[in-house]
């Protein structure tokens, strides 16, 4: 067993509580649906967001998700690069897995399919 890291993004419109949580929420759901992953196979998960995203932490969505409350967590800001695409909340996934790094599916959902193209699911 190996561990990997999926990642997955996405945007929201407001700097509100409630459309950041529940786009973690939404997120988190489709890395975990996508992978088949279950919280005791999760070794931690790395949140960050864009500095336009301040109105809440998001890993509060994960921490109140059954079974993730054991889960490490940790929030940080994104690199305030000129440009960069706004509103956007990044998730790394640390799973521990028999899957290769081939077979992990990565997950990129509204504005955020443009940082990755590549591993957008049309």
């Amino acid at each position: 067993m190996s561990v990997r890291g999926v990642r997955g993004a996405i945007t929201v419109e407001v700097n509100e509580e409630t459309p950041i949580l529940q786009a973690t929420t939404k997120l988190l759901h489709e890395i975990v649906k996508s992978n088949g992953i279950v919280p005791d196979d999760i070794c931690s998960v790395l949140v960050t967001v864009t500095g336009d995203l301040d109105a809440t932490f998001p890993a509060r969505a994960i921490r109140v998700m059954e079974g993730w409350e054991l889960v490490p967590l940790m929030c940080a800001l994104e690199v305030p690069v000129k440009g960069s695409l706004e509103k956007c909340i990044r998730l790394l996934v640390h799973v521990n897995t028999v899957k290769s790094q081939r077979e992990i599916e990565h997950v990129y959902l509204g504005g955020a399919q443009v940082l990755r193209p590549d591993l957008t699911k049309s």
